[in-house]
C-alpha cells in the first residue's frame, strides 16, 4: 500500500532530524499515512510512529473499526466501560506509557492540530518537541498516482453534480432545494458505480447581491430572484479524495455591470489556468490573474487567493498567492479561482481542479464557463 511508502518517507525525515517518535494528530494526515479515518466526536485518535512501529491510539468503539481499516502496525485502545478500564482509561494514560517506553529526547508533532494537553504530556517526559506540518504537507503535496487516478473519479462526480443542480436552478427555487439536486444524483450514481465507497459532499449556492459577495457562505432557503449572481460551489471527496468545480451564473439577462465583472472574472480564470505548469512560481499564477483583475478595474474586490492545493483536505497548501515563491512540481493538485466579490452587485468566481503534468496538465472538472453559457 502507498501508506506504507508514506510513513517510510516521514522515517527517513525523522531520522534526519534526530525524532525517534512522530505524534500526528490531523484527521487529514492519519488517513493519508494510515488509511484510516473516523468520525471523532470527542474520542481524540492518535497516530503515533516511532522508526520501527506505526500505532495508533484509539478509543474502544473505534477498535474494530480500526483493525478492519486502519494500515498499521499496532491498535492501542482506551476504553470508557468499567469492565476494560484496568487497560487505559484514557488516551493520555496510553500516550505517556509509550512515550516512556522509548526513551525519548525529541518527538514530532503536527503542531497545528495538537491539543495543549498532549503538548504538556510529552513535555511531562522531558522531551523536545518539533514540529513536523512542514514535512507531512511536502509530501501529501505531491499526488502519486492512486491519488490522482482517485480525484480523477471525485472529478466526473462532482462535474455531474453541478451539471444537475444549475438544470434545477429556477426563479423561485431556494439555494438548498438546488443543492438537494445535485446532491440527489451524486449518492445514486456513486452507489451504482462504486461499491463500498465513501463520500462527502460540500456545497454552497449563495444567491443575489448581499449573499454571492460571502466567499464561504451555507446555502439557505433564500429564494432565487431574477437578476441575481449566484455562484454554485460544489466538492465531492471520493474514497477520501476530493475535486472541486465553481460556477458563476446569472438570472436573466446581466446587467452591463455584471457582464463586465463576470467577464473580468472568466478571462483571469482561464489566464492562470493557460499559465499554471511545473517550474514556476506559485506567486507567478496569482501575479497573472490579479494582474487582469487589476487592469480591469477590480483588484480591490480582488480578496483571497487565486487557487489551493486539494486532494484529501478541503483546502491543502501550498497555496497560490502573491507571497508563496514555491517552485510548483509536477503532481501538485490545485484549484484555480479568482474571485471578485462587489458590494451592490454580486460576487463573481469559476473554480476547476487541475493535476500539473510536465507534458500538459490534467483537468479533471469540466463545465462550459462562458457568460451565454451560464445565463438562466
Amino acid at each position: 500500500m502507498m501508506t506504507n511508502q508514506r510513513v517510510k518517507k516521514l522515517r527517513e525525515f525523522m531520522t534526519e532530524n534526530n525524532l525517534q517518535v512522530a505524534i500526528v494528530m490531523s484527521p487529514d494526515y492519519q488517513f493519508y499515512l494510515t488509511g484510516f479515518r473516523a468520525l471523532i466526536y470527542s474520542r481524540p485518535i492518535i497516530c503515533l510512529i516511532t522508526l520501527e512501529q506505526c500505532s495508533l491510539i484509539v478509543p474502544g468503539l473505534e477498535e474494530s473499526h480500526a483493525k478492519g481499516h486502519a494500515n498499521v502496525d499496532r491498535i492501542l485502545p482506551y476504553y470508557e466501560h468499567p469492565e476494560k478500564a484496568n487497560i487505559a482509561k484514557t488516551y493520555l494514560e496510553v500516550l505517556e506509557k509509550e512515550l516512556k517506553a522509548q526513551e525519548v529526547s525529541a518527538v514530532g508533532v503536527d503542531m497545528n492540530f495538537t491539543p495543549g494537553k498532549i503538548i504538556n504530556e510529552i513535555k511531562n517526559v522531558k522531551s523536545t518537541v518539533i514540529d513536523i506540518s512542514g514535512q507531512i504537507e511536502k509530501m501529501r503535496s505531491i499526488k502519486d498516482n492512486e491519488e490522482i487516478a482517485a480525484m480523477i473519479e471525485a472529478g466526473k462526480l462532482v462535474n455531474l453534480g453541478v451539471s444537475e443542480t444549475l438544470k434545477a436552478c429556477k426563479v423561485g427555487t431556494t439555494e438548498l432545494e438546488i443543492d438537494a439536486i445535485g446532491n440527489q444524483v451524486i449518492y445514486r450514481i456513486a452507489s451504482e458505480n462504486y461499491p463500498n465507497a465513501t463520500l462527502d459532499l460540500l456545497v454552497m449556492t449563495p444567491s443575489g447581491p448581499e449573499r454571492s459577495i460571502l466567499p464561504h457562505v451555507y446555502s439557505n432557503t433564500r429564494k432565487i430572484k431574477q437578476g441575481d449572481v449566484i455562484i454554485h460551489t460544489r466538492q465531492v471527496s471520493l474514497n477520501g479524495y476530493r475535486a472541486e468545480l465553481e460556477r458563476t451564473v446569472i438570472m436573466g439577462e446581466p446587467t452591463k455591470q455584471q457582464a463586465h465583472a463576470f467577464l473580468a472574472m472568466q478571462k483571469a480564470q482561464q489566464a492562470a489556468l493557460d499559465f499554471i505548469k511545473p517550474g514556476i512560481k506559485a506567486s507567478e499564477v496569482d501575479a497573472v490573474a490579479r494582474d487582469i483583475l487589476r487592469e480591469e478595474g477590480y483588484a480591490e474586490y480582488a480578496i483571497h487567493r487565486t487557487g489551493h492545493a486539494i486532494g484529501v483536505s478541503l483546502h491543502e497548501p501550498p497555496y497560490l498567492s502573491y507571497d508563496n515563491d514555491l517552485v510548483l512540481e509536477e503532481g501538485m493538485a490545485y484549484t484555480i479561482e479568482p474571485g471578485i466579490y462587489i458590494p451592490g452587485l454580486g460576487g463573481f468566481r469559476h473554480s476547476d481542479t487541475v493535476i500539473l503534468k510536465k507534458d500538459g496538465n490534467l483537468l479533471i472538472t469540466d463545465y462550459p464557463r462562458d457568460l451565454n453559457d451560464l445565463i438562466f
